[in-house]
């Protein structure tokens, strides 16, 4: 609860109910700072979104799955959006299905279809019988991925589920799933093989009993893409799933290996079922006798690219002969897909698509930049520039003031961001794009803050200076290595290749293939300073995408240097971490390398992050994670002795939440912050242990993490960036505190700006830091209805200056309040 004094420029957070903890102070005792909070600073500015839905005859209502931000839905078309998972689920989204009988009643299913190298799974499928306002797990749990949910038109308790499974290795949890009781049980009533799970699903609009499937054989490894094999198929089923045909063995469907399959009936004649194959001679489908025969009807290269990334088909449920197919851009074809013309949503990379089956006009599309509303048949789309569901691979900051946080957008541009505005919210006159593509590294130049370096896909390297507006390439290595096997080009700069500055030498600019280069003239020219730092196993670089198209972006490239740091405490000390599972360092600034990989750690997981440690100039962690070889087991290490020993330092730890960051906080030794696959975690005790840190950030991967003038900036793949404006109860928390009846945390330095957070911040906006000076306290025992609790605030000759009201129990207006927060508005 919020009490507003307009007059004052104070900012007051009280916590009480406080547990006791050991002298060892192990454990973070939640409750003693639970009036510490994330704020969400955007952008916004839409992620990647492959499940969508509508509501017949409610036109304004929509819902949409993020790719790494949970459910949200809109009430006005697209204006606004609000996350509805929050509090119960979140992370990848693979589909949302709402009942036809019942819209109260939702299901979804966790985990995108579109398998790109930065993907993430989901939790399983979850169900809503309040239209989204509460949730319950309903099993399917290790499913990872479910693309496609259908629910029986009358009777909400039938539900099939397309199960895609585990893309990272081989798993029996592969198929199609039905439940009788509304996800009370399932049964699998379709598994072909461990490597085919189900990737479509389609009820017939007119016979709910007659059900399409397609499945495909996928696996994602960390250095290729394979998709198709046995086990991609067609499949019908006539019994509502007892029994099923494969259909994509009948006369005139695509022959040979088969990859992904898309499939769409007709409502206005079940007869008609269009397809779209990826094959060699792949191509859109279309039979009018419900499967028995095909006839290829179009086989256009921009329909089926990347088929992997794409693949889906949808019929119109007013016109037999107009069909949607959906890629690059979503193209339209309106005589059976003979001929097809292509169009723009508003962002581009098109996975799901659902049209309003009573008015065709209607519809809402799924994209790399979110959902977009239409009601004009695609002359005109809702923004995604409200929605705060951007996937950030990294973060890092500057010297500005306020200072700005950095970012490369997958399926976007770079980002630098205020963190704090003189307005009331962040939006986007607060922040620009700034240097490198959607995959980059960021470094700041920190000599001039305007002059920003950035690196991209292929190797690309750019350097921007804002003042002149000036851009110019500083490749490494100038050659486009797009389409090449990693063992074929001379420089293997992975997707998302490090780029850092010394902290000794502000001239100094790394840079990382599998090799350590380094510029000392702003990328001009550069200089090698290592050998090959990874295995270099070439069985492991071979060209990606197999057996049918091949797809070669730098994401699959393997064998290169991951991760870079040079120690703070020492210059030419300098920690490198394959992406192929090794760690080296150097003392002498590259003339010699040592190999310090610990003894004890998996082989071939992928060195995420390095972190120097502040107080030991010996003391060094790292993350490490096998997620994309199937093991999602978290991997943090520590070393005091440049990497002579090691320790493991993962205990409390989810183990399935695996690690890709972790960072040393600088005002107090062994406070650790790390960043996991679902969340944050914190250790007091330099990673003896850890325990959770969410407070109330959503459920999210966690791709990075850094700190600034006391802030802990989150970097998100799929809720944009978050921080924490004030980790002062953290550093000052000390034995005893449990025994006091009260306790006030000295504030942190604060700056009188113009702007504030206000009660509510504006739909689509980023909150803003409060206004004024942040007081943190606690209280060991609520108030009686006779007292008041009050701050004074003394000028430096000890005279009262300000007093506040800040707690006093009237009736029991303030019974079981866990926080009091006193603000102005401003002067």
């Amino acid at each position: 609860m919020k009490i507003l004094i307009k007059s004052f420029k104070f900012f007051f957070l009280v916590s009480f109910f406080i547990p006791s903890f050991s002298s060892a102070q192990d454990n973070l005792p939640i409750d003693l700072i639970d009036a510490i909070e994330y704020r969400s600073i955007g952008p916004y500015r839409g992620g990647r979104s492959a499940a969508v839905t509508g509501i017949p005859g409610k036109p304004e209502l929509f819902y949409f799955g993020s790719a790494g931000g949970g459910v949200w839905k809109t009430t006005d078309g697209g204006k606004s959006w609000g996350n509805i998972s929050d509090g119960y689920f979140g992370g990848s989204i693979g589909a949302v299905a709402v009942s036809e009988y019942d819209n109260n009643v939702i299901y979804v299913g966790g985990g995108e279809k579109t398998v790109r190298g930065n993907m993430s799974f989901g939790y399983g499928m979850w169900k809503s019988v309040d239209a989204g306002k509460t949730w319950e797990n309903v099993g399917l749990n290790n499913s990872r991925h479910i693309p496609r949910i259908e629910i029986h038109p009358k009777n909400p308790d039938i539900v099939y589920a397309a199960v895609l499974g585990n893309v990272f290795k081989p798993g029996p949890e592969r198929g199609v799933y039905r439940s009788k009781d509304g996800g009370e049980s399932w049964e699998k009533i379709l598994f072909v093989n461990d490597r085919a799970g189900a990737v479509d699903l389609i009820m017939d609009p007119s016979n709910p009993r007659i059900l399409y499937a397609s499945t495909w054989n996928v696996q994602r490894t960390p250095f290729t893409l394979e998709s198709g094999g046995p086990g991609s198929a067609l499949w019908k089923s006539t019994d509502g799933g007892d029994n099923w045909i494969e259909i994509s063995k009948n006369a005139g469907y695509a022959n040979g290996t088969l990859g992904i399959i898309g499939v769409t009936v007709s409502p206005v004649n079940n007869d008609v079922v269009y397809s779209i194959a990826e094959a060699e001679n792949g191509g859109v489908f279309k039979s009018e006798d419900g499967g028995n025969t095909w006839n290829k009807v179009n086989e256009k290269r921009d329909l089926r690219q990347r088929a992997w990334y794409y693949t889906r088909i949808y019929a119109d449920p007013k016109n037999v002969d107009k069909v949607y197919v959906l890629n690059v851009q979503y193209h339209v074809s309106e005589d059976g897909g003979k001929t097809f013309k292509g169009y723009n949503a508003p962002h581009g990379d098109h996975h799901d698509l659902w049209i309003d089956p009573n008015n065709p006009n209607r519809m809402i599309i799924g994209d790399d930049g979110g959902a977009q509303v239409t009601y004009d048949g695609g002359e005109n789309w809702s923004t995604y520039h409200n929605q705060p569901t951007a996937q950030f691979y990294r973060v890092t900051t500057d010297d500005h003031f306020p200072y700005r946080i950095y970012g490369a957008q997958q399926d976007n541009s770079t980002v630098r961001i205020l963190h704090r505005t003189e307005g009331y919210s962040i939006d986007e006159d607060d922040w620009e794009s700034t240097a490198g593509g959607e995959s980059a590294h960021i470094a700041v130049d920190p000599e001039d803050n305007e002059i920003v370096y950035g690196g991209s896909y292929g190797g690309f390297f750019s350097r921007i200076d804002h003042k002149t507006e000036q851009i110019r390439l500083i490749n490494v290595w100038p050659e486009n290595p797009m389409g090449y096997a990693a063992k074929d080009i001379a420089y293997r700069f992975q997707w998302n290749f490090p780029i850092v500055f010394s902290p000794h030498n502000k001239n100094k600019l790394y840079a990382a293939s599998q090799f350590l280069h380094i510029s000392t003239d702003e990328g001009q020219s550069w200089k090698t300073i290592s050998p090959d730092l990874t295995r270099n196993d070439t069985t492991r670089m071979i060209s990606s995408g197999g057996p049918i198209t091949k797809d070669n972006t730098s994401v699959e490239y393997y064998g290169t240097i991951f991760a870079v740091a040079e120690s703070i405490h020492e210059e030419g000390v300098i920690y490198t971490g394959s992406d192929d599972g090794l760690i080296h360092i150097t003392e002498d600034g590259g003339e010699t390398w040592t190999n310090i990989t610990p003894d004890n750690m998996p082989e071939w997981l992928m060195i995420n992050s390095i972190e120097i440690d502040p107080f030991d100039k010996g003391g060094m962690y790292f993350a490490a994670t096998g997620y994309k070889s199937g093991d999602f087991t978290p991997y943090l290490y520590k070393t005091n002795n440049y990497g002579k020993s090691w320790t493991r330092i993962t205990e409390g730890i989810d183990s399935e939440h695996f690690t890709r960051v972790v960072r040393a906080d600088p005002r107090r030794e062994g406070v650790l912050y790390s960043g996991t696959e679902s969340g944050v975690y914190i250790s007091l005790n330099d990673g003896n242990n850890w325990q959770p840190f969410q407070l109330n950030l959503p459920v999210v991967p966690i791709t990075d993490l850094t700190l600034k003038d006391n802030n802990l900036i989150v970097a998100t793949q799929g809720r944009s960036f978050w921080l924490i404006d004030d980790l002062s109860p953290i550093h000052q928390l000390k034995e005893g505190m449990e025994n006091k009846s009260i306790h006030l945390f000295k504030p942190k330095k604060s700056y009188r700006l113009y702007g504030g957070q206000p009660e509510e911040t504006p739909d689509g906006k980023g909150i803003n830091h409060p206004g004024g000076v942040m007081f943190y306290y606690f209280l060991k025992e609520e108030p009686d209805t006779t007292n008041a609790i009050t701050l004074t605030i003394m000028e430096n000759d000890g005279i009262p200056s300000k007093l506040f009201l800040l707690f006093q129990k009237i009736k029991n207006y303030f019974l079981n309040q866990k926080k009091v927060v006193i603000y102005s508005c401003g002067i």
